[in-house]
């Protein structure tokens, strides 16, 4: 079967030969014409060929292209007949006839490309020529873009791209072909870079050779007739001649003629330049045009004709030169003169092919230039290339990197804009075409391109972004994009020349400059900065480089600058600038988000691989990972109900440690290749850490001083150095020399002075010795040598240098000449040379210097011979054609090629190494410098843009400074965000009144509250100023009724909802006001209508809505519950923003310090977990608010709430609950008028806090605080003194000490001289509470540093720590039943909730400790005097008592304008509130008040004899249980002498002292209860003193006092109880009768009973005492007598004894005739004589006095005896008063149950009772005794009675009585 693709040939064959034979030539159809015909001879030729086959593949692929090739290069063919025959080509390479594999395919193809790029064709018309142009390049464009392709050489390859180019570059051609040119360009560029990495490199030997093949190919022009006669030519023009496109014709000024191809004019007339641009003719350098071999030519052109324009036309070359070029070969260079004729003709002739194929044949000369690959290539466009190993012995090479190579140097020569030829348009394409190449391609991995890369392409592409042509700018910033982003680690410093260009055009002023190219300009900057790692590797490798520019911190601050528009209008390149800025931002908050989450998830590989361990070592990225988080200074991530909270401080990155070398190779892909990891010198490691840099910074900036000192004074600059320890001391020449060899910023001139001087001769050895001479000629390295120094011009001076110079250079180069002095002179030579040559003033004075006297000059010179000529001649013209100067001293292109070549020399040394990092490297650094002019531009942005985009992306912003800042712990940072912030909120300037509206209707203030507020709660840790402004926008919120209501409702211990609102409806602030409103109203007549004009608009009120809205979404609530994760200096900061508003400030404000308390508040409740780190502050705070307050207020209540629920939620956490407890104390500093306004609140709070905590109270004074509290605010009872003295002390003061400034206490060291105690002394210890105890005395107790409160008579126990205040104590009764306190007035609620609490607290046998016990029992005495009478003494007291004045608080603001309604409104009502409105329930004592005094009364009743029945048992059980388990401390005792001294005697005395109430029914009960108590069973274990004792405290007291009026409005009630009284009085004698008798004192007893007897008898109105006395007096002398009483032992038989004489005296007084009734039998002896008689009285009274002292054996005390002088009240842990003093005998005495002799000190300061007799034994019927009670303190009978006492002098008391407990 035949091949179908023969088909297709004859097909192909029979098209284009009928159109040759339909053209007018081969009309005449003569068989013998088509014979002859070469054309159509070799297409019969091939007809037969494909007859006799059957597969094409059987045929070399040349058989059946060469007639078809051989009609498209024929003169003589018509356009159409040429365009039919590249078709049919078109469609051979399309359908894939030509078989890649086969071995003729590459001759083929090469015959192919030369065909196409030789064209010839006869013109017809231009728009039929452009069709021919047209197919050709579609023919080149398919078979370069083939398989088939790939057989092309690189000669075929360049001579298809520069037809290409020549068709693009021909502007006469319509700009359709020429687009279609350049799109075609395009493409054969992509494929020839694409396939870059295919190709190796080539040895050197043969890219140089092929290099110049291709360069020279043209060959040289050594004939140069050709020309002229080509000029001179006589003939006439023809119609027709060879065309090459793109070439144009010069007239002899230079000017092109354009052609017109129609009528018989030529296409084109003569070749001509490419440049169309540039009409001169003379040019050193002559660009050469090339010509394709395209030609159009008419019937009648000669074969001569063809032959001399073919030779005389060349091919462009496409390694067009630029000026200066050193890679144009020597043929490509003309002569000066002789260019000036050639004027801009062709180059050279055309060098033939073949003669280029014999040079390339020998394949051991090369290597393949492609490399075979295993694998398909496949284009981007799907065109498939399969390799394939050429076969031995082919003559043709495929195209490799030479022709890439060739390609890539001519795009580049193209784009040089000092090149005169190279038009816009051609470097527009350049451009095009580079930025092709450079996307398709890694052009860096290939070396032959990037030296080209390196010199010429940089410096073009900064050339031409100083072009004013926006297009060909906006091309090249995009081009040198792609440079620096592909391969900017290969060119340091051309990056650094690049961004200087950039800034310099960004900062420029001229007004010349478009704005356009500052925008394109930034743009360029934003998209180098969105580069990853690029900024970093920017600051690594500039600022961190000793000797380049701080390219990043100086961009940084030019970009902030630029941020902020001058005008005030924000233009895009202020935007722009924020976006390079906010770049910077992005990048470090992704990678700090990258840590967080690889931090997250090794913490999760670790938790799931923690049983396999050896899995997890053995991975080399996760210990890599857990080496870098555990470097850092925080351990991890902490995750919470708020999701991520970042470490505070710290690194967690690799870049915090010290890496090793090799870390940048394990921090994976890094963009930097293997081989480019080269260290730099500077730096110990690949990834120095941020240390080593910061280091090498503050290096820089010594070095920049340094050398500018330098630049003034050498010796000075490096004096400078050394002292800083840049340099050596000594000096090292070799350090110093390399110095100077690398600084750029030295002044050379400097620099040569410095070498040259005399005394640095070893400096300037070294300095030479710096320079590599090796290989360079004598010029050429003196050349190199003073570009380094500026030469002075003394001959001496010039004559070290040279001669140092000349030694160095011949050893460098073996001695080539004879010696040393022949070096010396040629390098002389060269100077002088230069300057005659190049001097102005020689040049006029002489004609310069010629080669012969050059060479004659040196005659014999090298060592008596001649130097080599060549040498001399190349040194002549080197320095005559460029002068050797100093070229930092020169301008335009000479300087700029001087600093250029610097640059590539620099880039070549080990300085010019770039180090690439991974991402995320150095993030820190890079935001410590940055952040503060980002947050600078981003909030000028914010506040000035109105754009919804605009101001999204500045918040964008902000949060990401934030989290960054929160990543790595920046306080400062998040504060400075936090106050800007805060600014936009509006929140901070507004007026209260407008701030609902205005903050409502601005969005921006929206985003920027919400935006604070979530940053607050994301990342509060590490906010530590910013808290001042949080807080500050709280309170406006607060002030403007704004807030959640939960965050206004507090806690309330009075109120029924058990919670209040901190803010108050408006209200008129008072009537008067309102009336005035009303009256003003009705004179201006205004309705309604009018007055609702006055409320809120509807606009306000939708502002207002919006507001309570976002300040929802803002939740600032969550600030106050989330404060529990918050780390403790941030939380320790926003307590102290809170407790800043406090009552200093003239305009402070009480709602606002009570709102910023209550947060506090809450706060620290949130922190209960950690709240021994804050108690301080917020102990000192509210202490500050409590007990400086000087009048009651709202705050104040605040206060004292808040200080109760803190002890009410934390009494529970054992480290604290003993601060907490002393923090209470606080409440007894206050002022008393302050403290019983907030009475209500404590004693509901106290209430609260015992039923939840009393568990939790377990020290002595602990309690004692607690019942002092319940005392002072039940009962009225003063604060201790020492207290009161201690905050009128302070009360200047700001608050308490801090613990620190507390001093130490040792023995004697209470501040006793000074009358009071500090409030730091009363917080002395609290860290330590479980050490509290109570001391062994009321001494010791002060002196352990704790504030004593409620302790008995320190001055009693030891004499001379008495608190010095004078006057004598008033006179108080020694057996009274009252406490002996001075109550104040007190609240009746209050006191019913005291006893509530009280109640519970004895009613729970848990609760009742040893602790607690006595203090117990006095407070429910206290509680009882406070009951007394319904409370009515305290009633009087109150009604006295001052009313709270609201306008007197101090701490009230000045009203602010536009306030006046709002703050009375609040003030008052909490005033008001504050109150509980006592002087309304109280002045009115309704009928409800009687109730609950009645109920006080009878619940203390019951709880009294409670705790009497009891007391027993548990005195008992605590007892046992102190037995069982041994423990130390105080031994508790259960016998009656402590039972009576601590529970029983003071308890009965406390329910006596109710039987003396007014009211009947607590009398009566009391009675009853007293009658229970004194028979119960436990009381028959009493002893007879203890009996004693209970007559002379309980009962006489009580009957003394009942003679008294207490309620005379009830007679027959008091007649009732006084009856009842002396019942028990007479009921109790009997029964104990028998202990009694045994007390030495027994008579005085019994004569007071007397007494008693005798004054109830007359106190009575009725009959009913007077009936009633008697009887129970016979009665008790009945049984009195039965038990011989009365009978003598000593006397004879038995007689009366005295105690009968004394009973009748006493009796007879009021009874006279009782006896008689009675003992009628009995005989009474005679009297005892009147002299003994006379003294019993004193003897009585000695005798009570020595049995006073207890001291004394034998003789059984008196009931005032001391050890019984505090039997109601001994020791007093509970009380919390200062140290007082009363009559030891009081009920307050201590008791000595817990003084042995040695400590209770000296006796007793007053002298114990007396007992009173009759001076004469009859006395008148019914005459009273002179004073009751029979038994008297003797300061009282010294005041009353006749009897001359014996007593001691009695010391002066300091205590005054209102401070006796």
């Amino acid at each position: 079967m035949v091949d179908k693709n023969i088909y297709i040939i004859q097909g192909e064959i029979n098209i284009v030969v009928g159109a040759i034979k339909r053209n007018a030539r081969w009309s005449t159809h003569i068989p013998l014409d088509e014979e002859r015909d070469p054309l159509l001879h070799s297409f019969s030729n091939l007809k037969e060929v494909l007859n006799s086959v059957t597969e094409l593949s059987e045929i070399e692929p040349n058989v059946f292209l060469r007639p078809f090739l051989e009609v498209i290069r024929s003169e003589d063919t018509t356009g159409p007949i040429t365009g039919l025959a590249l078709t049919s080509v078109n469609k051979f390479l399309s359908y894939a006839l030509i078989d890649p594999t086969h071995e003729g395919t590459a001759e083929g193809m090469e015959n192919m490309a030369d065909a196409v790029t030789h064209a010839r064709f006869v013109g017809t018309d231009p728009a039929s020529d452009e069709v021919v142009l047209m197919k050709i390049l579609q023919v080149l464009r398919t078979l370069l873009l083939t398989p088939v392709g790939t057989h092309l050489t690189n000669e075929s390859v360049c001579e298809i791209m520069q037809s290409c180019f020549r068709i693009c570059f021909e502007m006469r051609l319509s700009e359709l072909l020429r687009k279609s040119a350049e799109h075609t360009l395009v493409d054969m560029v992509q494929l020839l870079f694409t396939r870059l990495p295919q190709f190796k490199e080539e040895p050197k030997s043969y890219v140089g050779t092929n290099m110049k093949k291709l360069k020279m190919r043209a060959g040289g022009m050594s004939d140069s007739s050709k020309w002229k006669k080509q000029k001179r030519s006589p003939r006439p023009p023809r119609h027709t001649t060879k065309v090459t496109p793109g070439s144009e014709l010069p007239t002899p000024n230079g000017a092109t003629l354009p052609s017109n191809l129609t009528g018989g004019v030529p296409f084109i007339d003569a070749p001509t330049s490419i440049s169309s641009a540039s009409s001169e003719a003379a040019s050193t350098v002559v660009s050469p045009c090339t010509d394709s071999g395209l030609e159009l030519s008419s019937q009648t052109t000669s074969k001569e004709d063809l032959t001399d324009l073919e030779q005389a036309g060349s091919p462009r070359e496409i390694t067009t030169s630029e000026p200066g070029s050193s890679e144009m070969g020597a043929s490509d260079q003309l002569d000066p003169q002789e260019g000036a004729h050639v004027e801009k003709a062709q180059s050279a002739s055309v060098e033939s092919i073949p003669e280029v194929l014999e040079e390339c044949t020998s394949p051991a000369d090369h290597s393949d230039s492609a490399s075979v690959h295993d694998m398909d290539y496949v284009n981007p466009r799907g065109v498939r290339f399969t390799q394939s190993s050429q076969k031995e012995g082919t003559a043709l090479v495929p195209y490799g990197l030479p022709c890439i190579r060739e390609l890539f140097r001519f795009l580049i020569s193209l784009t040089n804009p000092h090149d005169r030829h190279n038009s816009e348009v051609m470097i527009h394409m350049g451009l095009h075409l580079l930025t092709v190449a450079l996307e398709s391609a890694p052009v860096a991995q290939c070396q032959t391109l990037l030296g080209l890369i390196k010199d010429e392409m940089c410096r073009h592409l900064f050339q031409l972004l100083s072009v004013e042509r926006l297009n060909l700018y906006a091309a090249s910033l995009r081009v040198c994009f792609l440079l620096f982003e592909s391969m900017r680690e290969h060119l340091k410093f051309q990056l650094e020349m690049y961004i200087k260009k950039l800034m310099e055009i960004i900062t420029v002023e001229n007004p010349k400059m478009p704005y356009e190219m500052k925008e394109m300009a930034l743009e360029a900057v934003v998209q180098l900065w969105r580069i990853p790692s690029f900024v970093t590797e920017l600051y690594i490798n500039y600022d961190c480089d000793y000797y380049c520019s701080n390219l990043f911190e100086d961009l940084t601050k030019l970009l902030s600058k630029n941020a902020f528009p001058v005008s005030g209008q924000l233009y895009t390149t202020h935007l722009l600038s924020l976006d390079a800025l906010l770049t910077v931002i992005d990048s470090t908050e992704s990678h700090c988000q990258a840590k967080v989450l690889n931090t997250l998830n090794q913490q999760e590989k670790k938790e799931t691989a923690r049983p396999g361990f050896e899995a997890v070592d053995g991975n080399p990225e996760t210990n890599k990972s857990e080496r870098a988080t555990s470097d850092g200074k925080s351990t991890g991530v902490a995750l919470d109900a708020r999701g991520l909270h970042f470490p505070s401080g710290g690194w967690l990155s690799t870049e915090h440690g010290k890496p090793g070398c090799r870390d940048l190779e394990e921090a994976g892909d890094s963009g930097a290749d293997k081989k480019f990891t080269r260290k730099p010198p500077r730096f110990s490691c690949l990834l120095p850490d941020p240390r080593e840099l910061i280091e090498i910074k503050n290096k820089k900036k010594l070095l920049i001083t340094g050398t500018e000192q330098f630049n003034q004074k050498p010796k000075k600059g490096i004096q400078f150095l050394q002292e800083k320890g840049l340099l050596t001391i000594p000096m090292d020449n070799t350090e110093v020399a390399q110095w100077l060899r690398e600084n750029p910023r030295l002044d050379k001139k400097m620099i040569g002075e410095f070498v040259s001087d005399r005394k640095n001769m070893d400096l300037l050895e070294s300095f030479v010795s710096t320079f590599s001479f090796q290989g360079l000629r004598l010029d050429e390295a003196l050349r190199l040598y003073l570009e380094a120094f500026r030469l002075p011009g003394e001959a001496p001076v010039i004559h070290r240098l040279l001669e140092v110079f000349t030694e160095h250079w011949r050893s460098c180069n073996g001695s080539p000449f004879a010696n040393s002095d022949a070096c010396f002179a040629l390098a002389y030579a060269v100077i002088m040379l230069n300057t005659d040559q190049h001097n102005h003033n020689v040049r006029k004075q002489n004609a310069p210097m010629t080669l012969e006297e050059f060479r004659k000059n040196l005659k014999g010179v090298n060592g008596g011979k001649d130097f080599e000529q060549d040498i001399l001649e190349d040194m002549y013209h080197a320095i005559k054609n460029e002068e050797i100067v100093m070229p930092e001293e020169q301008t335009g292109l000479v300087r700029e090629n001087y600093v250029w070549s610097v640059l590539l020399h620099r880039g070549a040394s080990p300085e010019g190494v770039f180090l690439r990092v991974p991402p995320g490297s150095y993030d820190l650094d890079l935001f410590t410098m940055t952040w503060g002019p980002t947050i600078a531009a981003l909030s000028y942005v914010f506040d000035k843009s109105l754009e919804e985009t605009i101001i999204q992306k500045a918040i964008s912003g902000f949060r990401k400074c934030a989290m960054i800042s929160a990543h790595y712990g920046l306080s400062d940072v998040f504060d400075n965000l936090i106050i800007s912030l805060c600014k936009f909120t509006a929140l901070s300037s507004e007026s209260i009144e407008n701030l609902p509206s205005v903050f409502g209707s601005n969005p921006k203030a929206h985003i920027a509250a919400k935006t604070v507020f979530h940053l607050a709660h994301r990342h509060g840790d590490i906010l530590r100023e910013g808290w001042k402004n949080i807080m500050e926008a709280m309170l406006q919120l607060f002030r403007a009724q704004l807030l959640p209501k939960a965050m206004v409702e507090v806690e309330d211990f009075v109120d029924p909802n058990g919670k209040i609102s901190l803010q108050r409806e408006e209200t008129p602030s008072n009537r008067g006001e309102s009336t005035v409103l009303s009256f003003v109203s009705w004179l201006t007549l205004s309705g309604p209508e009018q007055s609702s004009v006055r409320g809120p608009s509807t606009e306000n009120q939708e502002a207002k809505r919006v507001a309570l809205d976002c300040i929802k979404q803002c939740d600032p609530e969550k600030m106050i519950t989330e404060s529990k994760f918050l780390q403790l200096e941030s939380l320790q900061e926003l307590m102290k923003a809170l407790v800043s508003v406090t009552p200093d400030e003239e305009t402070y404000d009480e709602e606002d310090a009570a709102f910023c308390l209550e947060m506090l508040l809450r706060i620290v409740l949130e922190n209960r977990d950690r709240v021994g780190c804050v108690w301080q502050t917020v102990r000192d705070h509210l202490y500050h608010l409590c007990v400086q307050a000087q009048d009651f207020c709202f705050l104040v209540e605040r206060a004292v709430v808040g200080l109760l629920r803190l002890a009410i939620r934390l009494l529970r956490r054992e480290e604290i609950s003993g601060q907490v407890l002393l923090s209470l104390r606080i409440l007894l500093l206050m002022k008393p008028s302050v403290l019983s306004r907030v009475s209500h609140q404590v004693a509901y709070g106290l209430h609260e806090l015992l039923k939840t905590n009393a568990a939790n109270i377990h020290s002595g004074d602990d309690w004692a605080t607690l019942f002092t509290l319940l005392e002072c605010i039940g009962s009225g009872v003063k604060p201790p003194d020492a207290l009161q003295a201690t905050a009128r002390a302070d009360a200047p003061d700001a608050g308490a000490q801090s613990d620190s400034e507390l001093p130490s206490y040792h023995q004697n060291d209470v501040s006793l001289d000074r009358g009071y105690t500090s409030d730091s002394e009363v917080y002395t210890d609290h860290g330590r509470p479980g050490k509290i105890h109570r001391s062994a005395t009321d001494a010791d107790m002060v002196n352990s540093g704790w504030l004593v409160v409620g302790k008995d008579d320190i001055d009693n126990s030891k004499p001379g720590a008495g608190l010095s205040r004078p006057g004598p104590s008033p006179l108080v009764n020694q057996y009274s039943l009252t406490v002996g306190l001075d109550l104040g007035p007190h609240d009746t609620k209050s006191l019913l909730k005291c006893v509530e609490s009280l109640s519970f607290i004895v009613r729970d046998a848990a609760h009742i400790t040893p602790d607690n016990f006595e203090l117990c029992v006095k407070t429910l005495r206290i509680f009882v005097e406070a009951s007394l009478n319904g409370g009515c003494k305290s009633q009087d007291k109150r009604s006295k008592s001052h009313k709270y004045d609201s306008k007197g608080n101090r701490f009230k603001k000045k009203p602010k304008e536009g306030s006046m309604l709002r703050r009375p409104r609040g003030s008052n009502q909490h005033a008001t509130r504050g109150g509980h409105s006592d002087e309304e329930e109280d002045e009115g004592v309704p009928a409800s008040y009687h109730t609950v005094s009645l109920q006080v009364s009878q619940d203390l009743l019951d709880l009294m004899h409670t705790l009497h029945t009891r007391a027993a048992s548990i005195y008992s059980s605590w007892a046992e249980e102190q037995r069982h388990l041994e423990g130390g401390g105080q031994k508790i005792e259960a016998d009656s002498r402590t039972l009576w001294a601590h529970c029983w005697c003071p308890l009965l005395q406390g329910i006596a002292c109710l039987c003396c109430d007014a009211r009947r029914q607590v009398r009566m009960q009391a009675l009853t209860y007293l009658q229970r108590a004194l028979l119960v069973h436990d009381l028959q274990k009493l002893d007879a003193l203890e009996w004693e004792s209970c007559f002379n405290k309980v009962l006489f007291p009580l009957l003394t006092k009942l003679l008294e009026n207490i309620s005379p409005a009830d007679v027959g009630g008091m007649e009732e109880t006084r009856m009842r009284a002396s019942t028990l009085l007479s009921k109790v004698f009997l029964q104990h009768l028998s202990p009694l008798l045994s007390l030495s004192t027994f008579a005085a007893l019994w004569l007071t009973i007397l007494d008693f007897m005798d004054k109830y008898m007359h106190a009575g109105s009725s009959d009913l005492l007077s009936e009633a006395i008697p009887e129970s007096l016979k009665n008790m002398l009945l049984v009195m007598d039965t038990a011989e009483i009365f009978h003598s032992a000593d006397a004879r038989g038995g007689g009366p004894s005295a105690l009968w004489e004394i009973t009748w005296e006493r009796i007879d007084c009021f009874l006279p005739h009782l006896r008689d009734e009675l003992f009628k039998q009995t005989v009474i002896q005679d009297p005892m004589p009147a002299e003994p008689h006379s003294q019993k009285p004193l003897a009585s009274t000695h005798l009570t006095s020595a049995a006073g002292d207890p001291r004394m054996p034998g003789h059984p005390p008196l009931p005032e005896i001391p050890s019984e002088m505090g039997v109601c009240d001994s020791e007093k842990p509970e009380s919390t008063r200062a140290p007082s003093s009363s009559s030891p005998g009081s009920p307050m005495a201590s008791s000595p149950s817990k003084l042995s002799p040695a400590q209770e000190g000296p006796p007793p300061l007053t002298q114990p009772p007396l007992i009173l007799q009759p001076l004469t034994s009859p006395l008148q019927v019914g005459v009273p005794p002179m004073t009751l009670p029979i038994i008297l303190n003797p300061a009282l009978i010294e005041a009353t009675s006749p009897v001359p006492l014996l007593a001691t002098p009695r010391p002066t008391d300091p205590i005054p009585t209102s401070e006796v407990n």
